[in-house]
This record gives C-alpha cells, structure tokens and sequence, in this order.
C-alpha cells in the first residue's frame, strides 16, 4: 500500500464492459475529486468498443484488459493491479461527486474501526438530470440485521472500503454474475464494524441497460444471495425475523418493477404474445405475489367504471375477518403505514432539526434528518434502560433537564402514553431555546397495543384537540398542525397491512375525516 505526504491513497476502480460513451465522464469524475491522492484503474472485461480508446487519452489511468469474467471478476482484478489504502468501485456509467473521497476518509478517520463506510446518492438520467430526491443513506444498529431486510446501500460507488478487509475475504464472489455487491456486504457485517453517513457522493445513472432494471435476472440473484444467510440466522431470533422481512421485500420489490412493464405494454398496446411471456415470468418469478398483485386487480377492473358499487357487490375477501392481518402494526408486512407520514413530515422539517437536538427514547430520527446540521445530539428516556440516554426522567416533570437549551425536540407517538399531556408539552416549550421548534406526531384513528403498552396507551388525538393543546402551551408561538390518511388507509393500518401494500396516491390522498397520524410543528417565540 501506498500513502503520499503520510496521506492515504485511495484506489478507484472502474470496469467497463461496452460502455466506452459514458466512460470518459465516470473518469473525469474522479480527476475532479477535491482530494488529489488518488489513482484511476480501468479494467476492460472484454469489450468489443472503443472502451481501450478512451481510457488511454488519460495518463493518469492505468488500464488493464482481460476477457469477459463478469464484474466480480472485473473487480477483483481491478483490487490486484490497485496499491491504495482505501477502494472505491465506480462503474463506468456513474459519477462521484467532487468530494467523494474527501468525504469517505472524513467517515473514516471519525470511525476508523470499520470495514467500510457507506453514503447517499443521487438517481439521475443520461443527461445527469436529478430522478427525484436524493436516496438518503440513514442505516444505524445492527447493520447485518439492517442488510437482511433490504440492501440499503443502494448504490456500490458510494462505499469507500479498507484495502485489507477485501483481501482478507479474497474480493468479490466471481461465482455471482448479480448482487455480488449485497453478497460481500453481508460477508463484511457478519464480522465487522461498518458506518453509514448521509452525504451525497455519487450519481446513479438510469438509462435502461442497467443490469438492475432486469428485474427477473435481480430478483433471481437477490433471492439467491439473500437465502445463502439462513445458515447464520438459526438460533437468532431477531435475524431470522429480519430475514423473514427481507424474503419478501425482495419479491414485493422486483415484482412490482416487473408489473410496471407489464402496465407499461397494455399502454403501449404490445403484441399479446409479450404480453402473456410477462405474465408468465411474473408466475415464475413469484407465484403468490402474482395472486395477490395481479389476480386481485381484476375485481377492481370490473367495478372502475362505479363511483359507489351497488349494494351486494362488495366483496371483502381477505378483510371479512374478526381479527387483523397483522397484529404487529404491519412491521412484519413492510413497515406500518403510520410511518409513512411520520417519516415524511420529519423529512419536510428536516431544516429545523439542526444544532441542539433531544429526542425522546433514541436519537434515530435526529441522525437521519438532522445529518450534519446536528452539533449536539440527546437523548430522554424516562428509565435508565437504554444506556446511550443522556437524561433520565419523566418528560411531565423533568427538573434535570436544562431551560432554554434545546434548537430542536422530537416526539413522534409518545404523547398519547403520558396522562398529563399538557404538562409534558409545558416541559417542552421550558428547554427549547427561543426559536426552538417542537417536532412532534400523535396518533388518531389507531389499534391499541395491549401487549407492549396496554397499560399506558391513553389517547388519541384530532386536528382539532392537538391544536387546542398546543394553543394553550405555546401561547406565543407558531403553530403547524396538519392531520393524514383517509378511509382506505385508516382501514388498512387497522388491518395491519404494510405501508408497500398501498400506493403512494392512496397513501398521499388526504380526507380529514379520517386523521390517522396528526404531525405537529410548534416553534417558541423567538
């Protein structure tokens, strides 16, 4: 390994097989980069364009040709003929952004315990033109158990890795034509420390020939990778609860791009033979989401034609049942759909989550939203169980806590678990600073968990109470009080049905006769 001036270098590696058009960019990504100790190795798995053509306008790259392997294999040759300390895989159809590297060694040297460090990106089309918003990299725990729920990297180029470790696992699986990324973070995570952050580093570029928009071919590979880790589940309850999830998030995932084609060749009036092939491939892929995802819309079909069904032509099917889908507030079908607002309203407040922050019981959602903006982070628990709290007490009377403190409190459903609830938001606006703003969410039209806390669940909330309270405890303040849901997902969270199982304009249609989660943004008089 090498270091210049007693500074890391960091090995980027680019294979490119048959993408000598986007090549030269992905390349002039990583001359741009703000930190200048770096080298450019370009491995040509075999490509019959001009890919050699263009690596060698560059004196900088080092360029090495093989015949095709695939990408591990591309990769791993990439790791040989590299000498840097640190290694970033970029493929040639990608781009890093200016402070890539810069970034990942600032991750590194603050956790310099891990394996890799991982961050966010950007989907982008051919053009480099923004896809929607940023995919927000915000894993923290037990990251193996994260993992067997879902590859929550997302993007390979946004992982910076320490040299040794790839050698001391001999690379990447060259037995994998897909998914060899998600195969070695598990390897990694099964045996060590790693670290996601929330910078923006690198653009994921859409353009149809992406390996992963071949949703059968991932959905195949995915599946494969992901069963290779029921050998280290046994005996781990919460592994194998985590695996279970990561089953079908997998299908539900794949699937549901797979349908979008398929809806995609009704609009575009396709030949029925495609059509029926689809079809098929869905069966094949996943014959109990084909049941569910398919098969069930063809009621809906019949009926789109009536604002009302007429009486006797509702079919309840699965819901005509006296007891829930799910008894787990839908965490075992993909996440409860209250979250979906909770999650969506912090991130619309994310600017506010920023200097002194407290949140109640952990301090997830400030690391996920507050990112950077987060000097100091704390944490109230109301018993010394969790030993990252950094007070301890009941949040209607809390003495310990210090006045005029706080830039930013997070409380998201834990207010309908207080009997004085004016007295707990009293505490609140007493340890904000001036200016400080109160994040909060409540539930409305909710099931009661009698298992866990039967014995403390004591409210639900409207619009309406919500503002009355805080009216009374932020006298002088602004106020933001909105309220989310409507029949179908008020319907569906009593059910227990995952937040997957709706779409996002069911999700998003808002009838304030049905207020599942009511989000509360106070800010205290400046």
């Amino acid at each position: 390994m090498l270091s210049v001036n007693n500074k890391p270098l960091v090995s980027v590696i680019i294979p490119c097989y048959n993408h000598a058009h986007y090549l030269q960019q992905a390349i002039e990504s990583v001359l741009e980069q703000s930190y200048p100790h770096h080298e450019i190795v370009v491995v040509d798995d075999g490509s019959s364009d001009n890919t050699g053509e263009v690596a060698r306008q560059f004196p900088q790259v080092k360029y090495v040709k093989q015949s095709n392997g695939g990408l591990s294999a591309a990769r791993n040759t990439g790791i040989r003929h590299s000498t840097g300390d640190f290694l970033v895989f970029l493929d040639a159809d990608d781009w890093l952004m200016p402070n890539a590297l810069e970034t990942g060694l600032k991750w590194f040297s603050l956790h310099p315990e891990c394996a890799f460090v991982s961050g966010s990106f950007r989907f982008v089309d051919s053009d480099r033109v923004p896809l929607g918003e940023p995919v927000i990299n915000h894993a923290t725990g037990d990251h193996y158990a994260r993992l067997l729920k879902s590859n929550f990297i997302g993007m390979h180029a946004t992982v910076m890795y320490k040299r040794e470790i790839l050698e001391s696992l001999n690379g990447f699986d060259v037995a994998l034509k897909a998914c060899e990324d998600y195969d070695l973070y598990f390897r990694i995570t099964r045996e060590h420390p790693v670290f996601c952050h929330t910078d923006i580093v690198a653009d994921y570029r859409q353009h149809g020939n992406n390996m992963s928009s071949n949703a059968g071919l991932m959905l195949k590979k995915a599946l494969a990778v992901h069963q290779k880790q029921s050998a280290y589940v046994q005996n781990h309850p919460e592994y194998q609860k985590a695996y279970r999830e990561g089953q079908k998030f997998l299908k539900d995932l794949y699937i549901g791009q797979h349908l979008q084609k398929i809806r995609a060749d009704l609009k575009s009036n396709q030949k029925r033979s495609r059509l029926f092939r689809n079809l098929l491939n869905t069966v094949e892929m996943a014959p109990d989401l084909f049941i569910t995802k398919v098969l069930r819309k063809i009621p809906y079909l019949l009926y789109k034609r009536y604002k009302t069904p007429p009486v006797g032509a509702i079919r309840f099917g699965n819901l005509r049942r006296l007891t829930p889908v799910s008894t787990c507030f839908g965490y075992d079908r993909g996440g409860p759909v209250d979250r979906y607002y909770i999650e969506n309203f912090l991130a619309r407040n994310r600017g506010a989550v920023k200097g002194r922050v407290l949140e109640i019981g952990e301090n997830t959602y400030t690391l996920q939203y507050g990112g950077r903006q987060v000097t100091q982070s704390e944490i109230l628990h109301v018993n010394d169980s969790n030993p990252a709290a950094t007070y301890v007490g009941d949040l209607t009377d809390a003495p310990n806590v210090p006045s005029d403190t706080f830039d930013c409190v997070i409380i998201t459903q834990t207010l309908h678990l207080i009997y004085d609830v004016k007295a707990a938001l009293r505490t609140c606006y007493r340890i904000l600073k001036p200016g400080g703003v109160l994040l909060a969410t409540v539930p409305g039209i909710s099931n009661v968990d009698y298992e866990e806390w039967g014995s403390i669940w004591l409210w639900a909330f409207t619009k309406r109470s919500a503002q009355l309270l805080l009216e009374e405890t932020f006298p002088d303040g602004q106020l933001q009080i909105t309220s989310d849901g409507n029949v179908l997902v008020a319907s569906a969270f009593l059910y227990g049905l995952g937040v997957g199982e709706l779409t996002k304009n069911e999700l998003e249609t808002n009838d304030p006769h049905y207020q599942v989660i009511i989000s509360i943004r106070a800010q205290k008089k400046g």
